[in-house]
């Protein structure tokens, strides 16, 4: 089983470093949904790199991959960036995606962050965890099937059912555990919650220092950006009242949030898109994930930046997140049987 470790960066193998022979003239145009002003860096290193030039159309995912239906054949799209394994897999779904020839990619990212046909991979990842209340929790559930255990009573704040990241992990539930067994846990989640779902992950951890609830889960990029700067809710002395959990380290492992891209089916630069894709999996642009927004690299080996690697060591779980992608309708499905808002 792979690790995420606190290791500083490490030597390059040949493999690492992003090779780009001549100057490539030209430009890309990116659809992306990623709304992070740290991934500047990212396109900016690429253009010195290869000459390239980076036009960009950001929105909603959603939003995005409609667009790129109705554009059809006339779609100047020529890379989608997104978060989440099922909106990349609703893309391929949508036939908005197109399978490359990479090596390089193959190689480099995993085959569970991967797609099967080539048609996404797999650049960053966030660990959804749990985070609790030292002063009020002294026994916090070490796995995501206790988040269900009537001690945690009346204690527990999560997202909405609508979110992605929550029917993502019940999804994950779902592949691990069966369809039957993930409904009893959504049941008793459902009854452990401290109050009506709301909100995103920063409210989560809000809910914490507020009293509202005594354990949240949350993705770790969340709590490693309010380590790292000030964030509005989350002074740093009350920052230091909350501990966090990697769950189900004897079991399956952590489970983890995935952004990752694919090439345009009509992308009019192909070329210099499967460049661009293979620049996201060179070791230089991985860094730029731990260190500017605060991610867990998706190539193994690459070094962390200091307030993710403060986290500490885990276990992710390996499961295939295209199947985990697959389990969404049915995760929406138990969400409105067991009554999650």
């Amino acid at each position: 089983m792979p690790s995420f470790t606190s290791t500083s960066v490490l030597a390059m193998s040949a493999l690492a470093v992003f090779a780009t022979g001549a100057v490539a003239e030209g430009e890309l145009n990116l659809y992306s949904s990623r709304h992070y002003d740290t991934d500047e860096r990212l396109y900016s290193d690429f253009t010195e790199q290869t000459g390239i030039t980076i036009n960009r159309i950001e929105g909603k995912a959603d939003e995005l991959i409609a667009r790129m239906e109705a554009e059809g054949a006339n779609s100047p799209a020529d890379v989608l960036l997104t978060v989440d394994t099922s909106r990349l897999e609703r893309a391929k779904e949508a036939g908005i995606l197109q399978s490359i020839d990479s090596p390089m990619l193959e190689a480099r990212i995993p085959a569970n962050l991967q797609d099967a046909d080539n048609q996404w991979f797999g650049f960053s990842q966030r660990a959804r965890i749990v985070f609790y209340d030292k002063a009020d929790v002294t026994a916090p559930p070490m796995d995501y099937v206790s988040l269900a255990d009537p001690a945690y009573q009346g204690q527990v704040c999560h997202r909405s059912s609508t979110n992605v990241y929550s029917q993502t992990l019940l999804a994950a539930v779902i592949e691990n555990h069966g369809e039957e067994a993930a409904k009893t846990w959504a049941q008793g989640f459902v009854d452990n919650f401290a109050r009506k779902p709301q909100g995103g992950d920063t409210d989560q951890l809000r809910a914490l220092v507020s009293g509202e609830c005594d354990i949240a889960i949350s993705n770790t990029y969340y709590f490693a950006r309010a380590v790292r700067t000030d964030v509005d809710g989350l002074p740093k002395d009350a920052m230091e009242n909350i501990g966090w959990v990697f769950p189900a380290q004897n079991a399956e492992g952590a489970h983890m949030n995935l952004s990752g891209g694919g090439v345009a089916a009509n992308a009019p630069n192909k070329d210099n898109a499967v460049k661009f894709m293979e620049y996201l999996a060179s070791d230089q642009a991985q860094q730029y994930f731990s260190a500017g927004n605060d991610e867990f690299p998706a190539v193994p080996g690459v070094g962390l930046s200091a307030s993710v690697a403060t986290l500490g060591m885990f276990r992710p779980d390996a499961v295939d997140l295209s199947k985990v992608a697959k389990n969404v309708p049915a995760a929406q499905k138990i969400f409105t049987e067991v009554g999650w808002e």
